[in-house]
């Protein structure tokens, strides 16, 4: 009897390795469910003209965005579909481009390439890392975290421009000289239908209490700009226009009121010398006839 138990045991314990064996051979040769990956790369360029404060602010950008690879400068700003075929030959599906006009006037293009969206936008009050000198630092090819106000969520355009800054500023974790650290935040906030830009360093320690209980705080590294939204079309650099600001003024018509705002105090200058000239004349009085000149001419 007893030996009818062992063998009836060990056929049991066979059955079992028998279907273990086979569930880790379903397991082994079922499909493997790919995980999405991050595949985002931005092409930055510039046009030619830009001064050295727009080509320290791209120095800046590059170095807070491990994922971007530079290239050489556009030489024509009238052919801006090349610009698609350019981040094609770069293996780049973003583009960061810097258009300068008359050595003054900054405007970015934030595009995803080849089929678009892009973006143009008025880069205003510039203050660049070295400019600013803040206590801040961050570890280049860190990862930063985006912060974003909630009036984006509240218009269309915004959420579509937080859509493709996602992309273009977000770091992938398989970029090639991103290093696995998240020790900076990178925040847009919009205002006055402008959208401002600021860098902080994540601290999780007070320098003064080093020994203390961790206090997590912000402190501000740069760059610091301003980007007024001109135009979102549909295409990368050309298509339909999707959305168009109605109260953004160019830098030229600014200009050019400033100067005929000069020209009307210059004028109501020489018309208040006129006048007074005039009320010269008029308290004149007649000559007299018996005067001393004329007496003893």
């Amino acid at each position: 009897m007893a030996s009818l138990l062992k063998e009836k045991k060990v056929k049991d314990a066979k059955g079992k390795r028998k279907a273990d064996a086979m569930e880790l051979d379903e397991q082994e040769h079922a499909p493997a469910t790919k995980k999405p990956r991050n595949k985002q790369r931005v092409l930055m360029l510039s046009s030619r003209g830009i001064n050295h404060r727009m080509r320290h602010l791209m120095n800046d950008l590059e170095a807070l965005l491990p994922h971007v690879k530079k290239d050489s400068k556009l030489d024509s700003k009238n052919h801006l579909n090349l610009l698609p075929e350019l981040a094609d030959l770069n293996n780049c599906n973003n583009t960061l481009y810097f258009e300068a006009r008359r050595h003054e006037d900054l405007y970015l293009w934030a595009a995803k390439t080849p089929n678009g969206p892009s973006i143009k936008m008025h880069v205003q009050n510039v203050h660049t890392m070295d400019e600013l000198k803040m206590t801040g630092n961050c570890l280049k090819g860190s990862r930063g975290v985006l912060s974003f106000s909630k009036e984006f969520d509240e218009t269309e355009w915004g959420k579509l421009t937080k859509e493709v800054f996602t992309h273009i500023f977000g770091v992938p974790p398989q970029a090639r000289k991103a290093k696995p650290f998240v020790d900076h935040v990178l925040t847009f906030s919009i205002l006055d239908h402008k959208i401002w830009f600021r860098n902080f360093q994540i601290v999780e320690k007070d320098p003064l209490q080093p020994n203390g209980l961790p206090q997590t705080s912000l402190v501000e590294i740069g760059p610091r700009f301003v980007l007024t939204p001109i135009r979102i079309f549909e295409g990368a650099f050309n298509g339909a226009t999707v959305y168009s600001n109605p109260e953004f003024v160019t830098p030229t018509a600014v200009r050019s009121a400033l100067r005929r705002e000069k020209g009307d105090k210059y004028g109501h200058r020489k018309h208040a010398q006129a006048e007074r000239g005039l009320r010269k004349d008029r308290r004149k009085l007649a000559e007299n006839e018996l005067a001393v000149a004329k007496v003893f001419a």
